[in-house]
């Protein structure tokens, strides 16, 4: 077997580089336009803006439950400031802001948000509140996850090309679902363009830990450069037929060994089990092309839009990964993992205009394919002690695959009937995750044959593969009607109602390889395919069994019902004050049936989580000048578990690279939030804002390591008894105009933020918390220290964004600074009733570099980009401390990343 060698990983960026709307800065299609996010009185400041000044306002698009429309027209074109305008307290992102952080997907520019960060693929946090906390909606309706760990969708998915606009809300009004924690992230796909254009784009980026240099790659099949599987991996055959018999393989009562043998030697061998060295990893790559145009017809203005991308990166990665062993070091390997992911995806969006009523139909389709090679080497102590400058005690080699794949169909419409608005939406989602051929090998070191050896018997010698696939739909609808009182004062009334039903389906069917005797020294030392090789199969008596039952239930199906109405008003109480208040009724019931697969019996049913809530809000707004106001708001919102979280099924996420299992005892968080903001408009698009918040969490849900019986970290999940949140944030937005240096035309442009935030868990003598286990019930002391603080809060985020740009073209230079403090991804295991120290996440400082450039080529718009990322190095770690002891759980170098693009419109 071969000695692992030093490789390093980053995570590039699967990116679309430049999105259609961004071309508008150079002229030509225009950016996509605003809707306030949620029904309220009209701004007085803003009822009659100085028309210079709403020339130069963004045109933004935001498509959302509850919306006030404008009189006449859904879009509002930049005739108020939408940040202002909107009752609650609001982010907005607009084309123009996503193009200058020059971010591939959309996650990636969220994190440029007051408050929020980006924790793993994609995952968004919201004031240090883990993913579970945070809603995110496509166009107001909600979107399945393709992630089996969790029920909320990975941004990261979303390329920025097809994403109009991005509004955080971070105050709950009842128009919105009730699970709100941290706060809701409503996308706005792009849905017309206001003149034709066509657009295509393409970029090439690497890295200095991966790109040309050494990683460790896997045939597959001929076709996975495209993000498909040629049928390689597809389970048919012999394999095939006893999979889908729902009986347990294995020799036996269901199979004779003749049978065992034909289905194991049918398996695809040496393309999914062979792992090679690539001396020099490619490139990235990506493409895209986007289109759209409106017309006329029977006195209706229709639009289309289309784009589509497609992109190919790399990633390499040296971690250290240990575990604890006593006050030692239990468990040190060095992982070597490289990641090829590729990403298509398409957007086909038709509009109608028809007076003052707006018709969207948006059809997406994202499908992102993940390859992974991986090779540890190390020692476990429970195996034996390390030898000092001897060869690797252990080697572990493991090759994946896995696809994703989101499809989203929309249908939504606004209507103005002059006082009254009404909004309809209506969407069919479906996500699937599929993960044929997961492969893993392990080796070890002896001294006799002077070579690694694998008798697939003999702990931790063993060779194993697993199978897995999840399917979700979703059906959501929604209607939301708005009615503004004739001669009351900015008085609207507003009321709706929402139906959600989701269904997942989440299968895992683990095997091991095994031989019926022992097997002789020399087939023990081969390499894996060679090892598990027809001719070893049938000579040796090599059998597939079937080890699903020691991993949890090998399927289940979760359910999640949730019907809900409201009921909202909005108003001035006296000029200059406005109040928006209502309360939403949601009744929500959610399951995960285990499914008995092998029709074994015995099989204990998880309880339903069945619960209504009342669930008030109210936002009182004080202008205090023209320029100037302050909100106060107040408001009671919950999170469900997710069915990752609840289902005894094991999972390995391949981020984290770690396994997880659910917790079906787990039941549902109430929070209080109560928020107070001052802000200050000062100039056009120029601002200052300051907040403090607090929340109170009931029951929240928490990520607790524990080890296996083989020292290998896993995590589930636990309802600490109760927290608090509260902390502060301010923003500031301004811009400089730079003609006294000579530079005529050009501006500066500083946006920065900082959220402080504190949050601390509440265990009191009697608090209780159960766990998956045989035990029930246990003093939550146990698991959670009082005050400790919440998995995934970092007490400080920072966002800086130091630029130049050219107000009459487009060309910007821009700097953008991300620093996050600590956070705890993991609470420390627990043995013998004593825990050990949290697992901590250090994110660091992050430094990246944007330019953006548009030209005049052969009479066309051409717009190039470079990106210089991580500029700091920034690496990524994850360490517990045990008792002055550094554990590296997991640790390697980051690197830095550049990238160079370049769109044309056509």
């Amino acid at each position: 077997m071969p000695n692992v060698t030093r490789l390093a990983s980053l995570l590039l960026l699967t990116t679309v580089l430049c999105p259609a709307a961004a071309l508008a800065q150079a002229g030509g299609a225009a950016p996509p336009v605003v809707t306030p996010p949620t029904g309220g009185a009209t701004d007085p400041a803003a009822a009659a803006p100085d028309d210079a000044q709403a020339a130069e306002e963004p045109i933004i698009e935001v498509s959302a439950p509850g919306v006030d429309t404008a009189p006449a027209d859904i879009v509002v074109r930049g005739r108020r400031n939408i940040v202002r305008a909107t009752p609650e307290v609001v982010s907005i992102l607009s084309s123009e802001d996503i193009a200058r952080t020059g971010e591939g997907d959309i996650a990636g520019a969220l994190g440029r948000v007051p408050g929020l960060s980006v924790v793993g693929n994609g995952l968004v946090y919201v004031r240090g509140l883990g993913d579970r906390y945070s809603l995110a909606l496509l166009n107001g309706l909600a979107l399945p996850s393709p992630e089996p760990l969790r029920r909320v969708v990975p941004l990261d998915i979303f390329p920025t090309s097809v994403i109009g606009s991005a509004v955080v809300q971070k105050s709950y009004s009842v128009n919105y679902p009730g699970e709100f924690g941290g706060g809701v992230i409503n996308l706005t796909t792009t849905a017309a363009a206001r003149e034709p254009f066509l657009t295509v784009g393409a970029s090439v980026s690497g890295d200095t830990e991966t790109t040309g240099k050494l990683g460790y790659t896997y045939y597959g099949s001929s076709t996975d450069w495209l993000g498909f599987d040629n049928g390689d991996r597809a389970i048919d055959g012999a394999f095939g037929d006893a999979f889908r018999s729902n009986k347990v393989i294995g020799e036996g009562t269901n199979f004779t060994r003749a049978q065992v043998q034909a289905i194991t030697a049918d398996l695809t061998n040496s393309r999914t089990s062979v792992l090679q060295r690539n001396r020099n990893i490619p490139a990235n790559y990506g493409v895209d092309l986007s289109g759209g145009t409106t017309f006329g017809l029977a006195g209706a203005e229709l639009g289309v839009i289309a784009a589509a991308g497609f992109s190919n990166s790399w990633r390499t990665r040296d971690a250290t990964q240990q575990t604890q062993g006593g006050d030692l070091i239990g468990t040190d390997f060095q992982v070597v993992r490289t990641d090829n992911r590729v990403v298509a995806n398409g957007l086909l969006g038709l509009s109608a205009k028809i007076g003052a009523h707006d018709i969207r139909f948006t059809n997406l389709l994202i499908r992102d394919t993940l390859k992974i090679g991986r090779l540890a080497a190390g020692y476990d102590v429970q195996v034996g002690d390390p030898v000092p400058g001897g060869p690797a005690q252990q080697i572990n080699q493991r090759t994946s695959w896995f696809e994703r794949q989101l499809f989203n169909s929309q249908l939504v419409g606004e209507f103005d009937f002059g006082d009254i608005d009404l909004d309809l939406r209506a969407a069919y989602a479906n996500s699937q995750r599929n993960a044929p051929y997961e492969r893993s090998f392990n080796y070890v070191y002896d001294t006799t044959a002077r070579d690694y050896v694998n008798n697939l018997t003999t702990n931790p010698q063993s060779a194993g593969i697993t199978f897995s696939e999840l399917d979700e739909d979703v059906w959501n609808a929604g209607a939301d009607l708005n009615y503004k009182v004739p001669g009351a004062r900015n008085l609207t009334l507003s009321a709706g109602g929402a139906y959600l039903d989701t269904t997942r389906s989440s299968t895992r069917r683990d095997f091991a390889f095994r031989p019926a005797s022992a097997l002789p020294g020399g087939v023990t030392e081969q390499r894996p395919d060679y090892l598990l090789s027809d001719y070893n199969v049938y000579t040796y008596n090599i059998l597939l069994v079937e080890t699903s039952g020691l991993a949890g239930t090998a399927r289940y199906q979760g359910d999640l019902t949730v019907s809900a109405g409201y009921a909202q008003a909005t108003g001035d109480i006296v000029e200059g004050l406005r109040l928006q208040g209502g309360v939403r009724y949601e009744q929500g019931k959610q399951s995960v049936t285990l499914v008995d697969l092998f029709a074994q019996g015995g099989l204990t049913q998880i309880p339903a989580i069945e619960k209504s809530y009342w669930l008030p809000a109210a936002t009182l707004t004080w202008n205090l000048r023209p320029d100037m106001q302050v909100r106060l708001h107040g408001s009671k919102t919950i999170a469900r578990p997710q069915f990752r979280e609840l289902a005894p099924q094991v999972y390995f996420d391949t981020e984290s690279d770690r396994q997880f299992f659910g917790n079906p005892f787990l039941t549902d968080s109430t929070l209080t939030n109560a928020e107070a903001r001052f802000e200050w408009y000062f100039g056009t698009q120029q601002r200052i804002s300051l907040a403090g918040f607090y929340k109170r969490i009931n029951k929240p849900i928490e990520a607790i390591a524990t080890f296996t019986g083989g020292a290998a970290l896993i995590t589930t999940f636990g309802n600490a008894p109760s927290a608090r949140l509260y902390g502060a944030e301010v923003e500031v937005q301004k811009y400089v105009p730079l003609n006294g240096l000579g530079l005529d035309q050009h501006r500066l442009v500083l946006i920065g933020n900082y959220t402080f935030s504190k949050s601390e868990i509440q265990v009191d003598d009697g608090d209780t918390t159960i766990l998956n286990d045989l035990r029930g019930p246990r003093p939550a002391r146990e698991v959670f220290f009082d005050g400790d603080p919440l998995t995934g809060q970092s007490k400080h985020i920072a966002n800086a964004q130091v630029g130049v740009e050219n107000t009459a073209l487009l060309q910007q230079l821009t700097l953008l600074l991300n620093y996050a403090s600590k956070r705890v991804s993991s609470r420390g295991p627990a043995s013998g009733g004593v825990r050990q120290s949290d697992i901590f996440e250090r994110p660091g400082l992050t430094i990246d570099l944007i330019a953006r450039q548009g030209l005049r080529l052969a009479g066309r718009e051409l717009e190039l980009k470079f990106e210089a990322r991580n500029l700091t190095g920034a690496a990524y770690d994850e360490t517990q401390d045990v008792r002055g002891t550094p554990i590296f759980i997991n640790r390697y170098d980051v690197g830095r990343s550049f990238s160079l693009g370049a769109s044309l419109k056509l």
